[in-house]
C-alpha cells in the first residue's frame, strides 16, 4: 500500500433517545502498523446489529460502552495484510471485532475464527453462519427447547436471528408463527417455511395473532418488546419458555420512564401462576456450543434447509444512516456494510 489511509467512524456524543448523524464523526488517519503478535486487517464487511445502540450509552450493561472519540464497535470479516503472529499469513480471512473502520490492528491471539476453505459467501460469517445465527441456535437449544407439536412465535422474524429461529424450530417439529413489519417481509416468511406469517403493523394484529395460535404459545422468542410482547403475553401457555434476545422497540428509551401503567407486577404474577420461564441471554453465554453450531449450520446451509437474506450497504460512510434504519426496522435481512 502507498500512503494508506484508515477511514473510521467514531462515537462523537452519547444520544439521549434516538441517535442521529451528530453522534458520529468520520475520520481519516494513517493505517497503523502491527506490533509483535499482531496482524493488520483490511476490513471487507462490517456487521450492523441492534446491540450497538446499547454500546452508545454509558449505563451498566453486559459489555462496556464505546468511549467518546473511540471507533464504534462491530464485528468484521477482514483479510490479513501484514502479520507479526505465527498463526496468520497474508491473505488469511478472519472474523474479528474490527469496528467501524476500513483497517484495524488486532492481537492475533484474540482472533477466534478463521474462514479458511469457507464455500459460503464470507459475509454469512457475520449473519446466518455467525453471531446472529448462533444466537438463534443457542437460544433455542438452551432456553426455548421447542418440542414436536408445540407452537413457537418469534418477533422480528425476517431478520437474521428470527428467520433462523423459525427454520430451526420447524425442523424440530414445532408449529411456527413469524411476526415481521410490512407486507413484503410477511410474504418472505411464507417462502422460508413459517406456518403463519403476520404483519405487526396491521390494525388488527392482536386479533390475527390470537387466531393464529388456537392452542396457545409454548415458546416466544423475544427480539422486539413493545406492542408485540403485549399481544403475546395473554396467549402464553403454562410452562411457556421465553428466550429474551432483544427488545429493540425500547432501545432508544433506555433510562427513561415509559408512558402507561406499570404492568410488571401483573406479569410477575403471571410468571408465577403459569410457571413461565423467562431468561435473557447473550450468545456468548453458550459459546461452548459454537463448534457444534458451525457443523450443523454448515450442513443445513449446504443442504438448503436453512435460507437467509442479506441487506448489503456499500461504503463505510453510509453505515450511520443504515444503522438508524436498522433501529426502525427498515432493513430486510442481515444488514452488512461492504467496505471493499
Amino acid at each position: 500500500m502507498s500512503n494508506p489511509i484508515n477511514t473510521r467512524i467514531v462515537l462523537a456524543a452519547r444520544p439521549s433517545g434516538e441517535p442521529d448523524a451528530s453522534h458520529f464523526r468520520l475520520e481519516r488517519l494513517p493505517v497503523p502498523a502491527p506490533g509483535p503478535g499482531q496482524v493488520l486487517l483490511r476490513n471487507r464487511y462490517l456487521s450492523l446489529d441492534p446491540y450497538m445502540r446499547g454500546r452508545m450509552d454509558a449505563g451498566r450493561s453486559y459489555s462496556p460502552p464505546v468511549a467518546i472519540d473511540d471507533v464504534m464497535e462491530g464485528r468484521t470479516v477482514g483479510e490479513v495484510l501484514e502479520s507479526r503472529h505465527p498463526g496468520f499469513a497474508v491473505g488469511d480471512q478472519v472474523v474479528a471485532t474490527g469496528g467501524w473502520q476500513t483497517f484495524v490492528v488486532v492481537d492475533g491471539d484474540a482472533i477466534t475464527r478463521r474462514l479458511d476453505g469457507m464455500t459460503l459467501p464470507i459475509s454469512t460469517a457475520l449473519g446466518v453462519y455467525g453471531m446472529p445465527g448462533f444466537t438463534a441456535y443457542a437460544g433455542l437449544h438452551e432456553i426455548g427447547k421447542p418440542q414436536p407439536g408445540e407452537t413457537l412465535v418469534v418477533a422480528a422474524a425476517s431478520g437474521p436471528v428470527g428467520a433462523t429461529v423459525g427454520q430451526i424450530a420447524k425442523m424440530r417439529g414445532a408449529r411456527t408463527v413469524g411476526i415481521a413489519g410490512g407486507e413484503a417481509k410477511r410474504r418472505y416468511l411464507e417462502t422460508i417455511g413459517f406456518d403463519v406469517a403476520l404483519d405487526h403493523r396491521a390494525d388488527d394484529f392482536s386479533e390475527q395473532l390470537r387466531a393464529a395460535v388456537p392452542d396457545g404459545i409454548d415458546v416466544y422468542f423475544e427480539n422486539v418488546g413493545g406492542k408485540v410482547f403485549d399481544a403475546v403475553v395473554p396467549l402464553l401457555n403454562d410452562f411457556a419458555r421465553i428466550p429474551v434476545c432483544g427488545t429493540i422497540a425500547t432501545y432508544n428509551a433506555r433510562g427513561q420512564v415509559l408512558p402507561g401503567p406499570d404492568r410488571l407486577p401483573g406479569f410477575f404474577s403471571q410468571i408465577l401462576r403459569q410457571r413461565l420461564s423467562v431468561r435473557g441471554f447473550i450468545q456468548r453465554d453458550f459459546i461452548d456450543l459454537f463448534p457444534r453450531f458451525l457443523e450443523e449450520m454448515g450442513q443445513w446451509l449446504a443442504d438448503g434447509r436453512i435460507q437467509y437474506r442479506e441487506d448489503v450497504v456499500e461504503g463505510l460512510e453510509n453505515a450511520p444512516e443504515a444503522f438508524f434504519g436498522l433501529l426502525k426496522g427498515r432493513n430486510f435481512g442481515k444488514l452488512v456494510v461492504k467496505l471493499d
